[in-house]
């Protein structure tokens, strides 16, 4: 089994180090390189070409936004696959928007709990978006107040709405959709819980929470976990 290769472009010594430490203690991934500027950070990304770069959104150059950019830039050119999870503590409307125009794979606050960190990881590296539940909020904020400039950087993005017409009539989906262990597991992911972390909380196991979420995304007509919490959140399934 081949593993995760991820690069981190932080500033910040002591949480680059801490970053570090973490995700080797998981045999499914390397680590093979490290920056603290977004100069030497691209340069390492185009010699290293790693699976995902975890980039810090306040790099003392340039910001991690616009290394975003142009990492999908140059992923574009050279045929490259590295996606892009921005670590940040800013959780503003501007910067968040910003970061899925920029073509941003997945979005964590820098507070995030280990376990949520490596669900992150592998979610990205599946292919799908990851945001932070906090984050989900606001991308719903801007949903109801200006949905069609949403779903252009999201949709230019690729990544929760994959359809035009995803945040549409989203009001619509009754509660009995769902059953009681159901609902409470879309809970927890919404609070950006891991299959491991919800077995755990339910005392159910694994293997029983990915049905669940499997049913979820079936019920909801949604392509990943995190169109499921944002579809559950914009209609009123969980708070």
């Amino acid at each position: 089994m081949s593993k995760i290769r991820i690069a981190l472009i932080e500033d910040h010594d002591l949480t680059r180090v801490g970053i570090r430490t973490a995700l080797q203690q998981k045999d499914e991934i390397e680590v093979v390189g490290e920056a603290a500027n977004a100069v030497e950070g691209l340069k390492m990304l185009k010699m290293l070409q790693p699976d995902i770069a975890i980039v810090d959104i306040g790099l003392p150059d340039k910001d991690g936004i616009e290394l975003t950019r142009e990492v999908k830039s140059t992923t574009n050119a050279q045929q490259l696959l590295t996606k892009v999870l921005i670590l940040t503590l800013r959780d503003n409307k501007e910067a968040v928007l910003a970061a899925f125009a920029a073509g941003a794979d997945s979005y964590c606050m820098k507070d995030i709990k280990f376990d949520n960190l490596l669900e992150a990881v592998r979610v990205t590296y599946n292919g799908n978006a990851w945001i932070d539940p906090a984050i989900a909020r606001i991308v719903l904020q801007q949903a109801q107040q200006n949905p069609q400039k949403l779903e252009s950087a999201l949709v230019d993005s690729k990544t929760i709405a994959p359809n035009p017409d995803s945040f549409e009539n989203l009001e619509e989906i009754p509660p009995y959709t769902l059953t009681e262990r159901e609902l409470e597991v879309l809970q927890l992911i919404v609070e950006g819980c891991s299959n491991a972390v919800i077995a755990e909380r339910l005392y159910i196991t694994v293997g029983t929470v990915k049905t669940h979420v499997r049913n979820i995304l079936n019920k909801l007509c949604a392509d990943d976990r995190t169109q499921a919490a944002v579809r559950a959140l914009r209609s009123g399934l969980v708070g």
